[in-house]
């Protein structure tokens, strides 16, 4: 049948003010999300003298909300596809605002469980069709600055959350980190149905793979929970159940005309090569904002607020370089900002392997802004060349298969700093007696994710080129 793509605008009606409009509301989804997830992590000691909530239901707040993200992702960007980008990402948006105020509300720590699930599900929503709008609006020589200006919102959400979420959690409550997303998603109702006209479609009319999704969730959820309390002997084998459900759900998708994940577009040399390198880069620096955090409040004696301040650097360099990258690759090869971002992110890590208890801060400040820039130069255009590589009616799976790479790398990265410290420390608290061994777990992550990282460049260079406009 060729490539179909379903848009009800009229002749003219594409303009730059609908580009914009659908840029706005892009940006506002992907900075609330990251915002939500990082603000709510200064919030949550709060929550217990409130609601007399256990440390494991505690966990379980924002397991829910990264879980549901992770996990529906990719069968909402099928949706996606099949029933209009657009409606699904309003769908998203008004599932997180009636989620976030409901949350604002809750009065046991299950309820408040319930909609933190129901709030990723809403991200999972917005994340998986949020790309693949700009992609979808914009023409190819304006999608790397437009991409770039998205990856700006998201590490701008990083940056804001310890900021803005401690000063709303210390001076309103723990509520007010959940209300605070109401006022915007409420504007951005409104502006995407009143002004934002059109519908993008890939493969309007087809069915949707109920049965493999339905397996792919079970599975995706069973092995990142798996992988994030891999020292426990339950998470292991929970982990294998979750490998055993995605042999499973390949099996099916395989055989099935109607697929919630289209392998062939992986076939492509630079789609499979981007994917993966994001996936590596994730898992090298999800998990060095809790290791850093560990190791300037405990064995540092920094509060909360500095700490903040200083882990704030590497997502600050991120969201001012990424617009100016995103400019530039619409113009120059892809390749070569790709293969240095990850160097100078390695570079970084490295530096940051060699902390010890008297390491001066400006050392710290050092490998996070390395690593700040080593993202900045790396994340748009490989989004850009993941996204280009592949003909329109593929965005909104591409693009959801893009957030699942994060969601994988981050809960990998997680698993695996844990992994390491509970096998030198075992399951206690961090104290003066077993700095040593911390410091040794330090050296060791920050050493593997360097090496994920330096992987990540490695590939860049073996399989990426530059795309030509479709």
């Amino acid at each position: 049948m060729g490539e179909v793509i379903s848009m009800t605008l009229k002749s003219g009606e594409k303009s730059v003010s609908g580009e914009r409009c659908a840029l706005v509301l892009v940006v506002i989804g992907s900075f609330l999300i990251p915002f939500m997830g990082s603000s709510l992590s200064l919030a949550l000691p709060l929550i217990p003298s409130d609601l007399s909530v256990s440390i494991l239901l505690l966990g379980w707040i924002p397991t829910a909300f990264v879980l549901a993200n992770a996990a529906m992702v990719l069968p909402f960007g099928k949706l996606a596809d099949i029933h209009g980008r657009k409606k699904i990402f309003t769908y998203g948006l008004a599932i997180y605002t009636a989620a976030s105020l409901l949350a604002s509300f809750s009065n046991s720590g299950l309820i408040l469980v319930l909609f933190s699930f129901l709030q990723g599900v809403g991200c999972a929503m917005i994340f998986a069709t949020g790309i693949a709008l700009l992609i979808s609006i914009f023409p190819q020589n304006k999608r790397g600055q437009v991409l770039g200006i998205n990856t700006t919102a998201v590490y701008i959400g990083l940056f804001m959350g310890p900021l803005l979420g401690g000063f709303l959690a210390q001076n309103f409550g723990w509520r007010s980190i959940f209300f605070i997303n109401v006022p915007i998603g409420l504007f951005a109702l409104a502006l995407i149905m009143t002004r934002l006209k059109g519908e993008w479609k890939g493969f309007p009319g087809d069915k949707f793979d109920l049965s493999g999704s339905v397996i792919y969730i079970f599975s995706l959820t069973a092995l990142m929970y798996g992988f994030s309390t891999l020292h426990d002997l339950t998470g292991k084998i929970i982990l294998l159940i979750g490998l055993i459900g995605l042999v499973v759900f390949y099996m099916v998708i395989k055989s099935s005309d109607n697929r919630v994940l289209t392998l062939k577009i992986f076939k492509n040399r630079i789609t499979s090569f981007s994917g993966i390198s994001l996936l590596l880069v994730t898992i090298a620096t999800s998990a060095m904002w809790t290791l850093l955090s560990l190791y300037l409040q405990d064995l540092r004696g920094l509060d909360t607020m500095t700490t903040a301040l200083i882990l704030a650097v590497q997502p600050l360099a991120v969201a001012l370089l990424s617009p100016l990258v995103g400019y530039m690759v619409d113009k120059n090869d892809h390749k070569s900002f790709i293969i240095m971002g990850a160097a100078i992110g390695t570079i970084g890590l490295l530096i940051l392997t060699l902390l010890d208890i008297t390491t001066s801060i400006t050392q710290v400040v050092i490998g996070l802004v390395l690593v700040g820039v080593g993202l900045g130069l790396f994340s748009t255009p490989t989004n850009r060349n993941f996204l280009g590589s592949l003909t329109s009616k593929y965005y909104g799976i591409g693009s959801a298969t893009l957030s699942t790479m994060v969601f994988i790398g981050q809960t990998m990265s997680l698993g695996i700093l844990l992994f390491v410290l509970t096998g030198l420390m075992g399951n206690v608290e961090i104290a003066p007696s077993n700095y040593p061994l911390f410091l040794e777990g330090l050296h060791i992550s920050f050493f593997l994710f360097a090496a994920f990282c330096a992987g990540g460049a490695l590939l860049s260079f073996a399989g990426l080129g530059k795309l030509s406009p479709k």
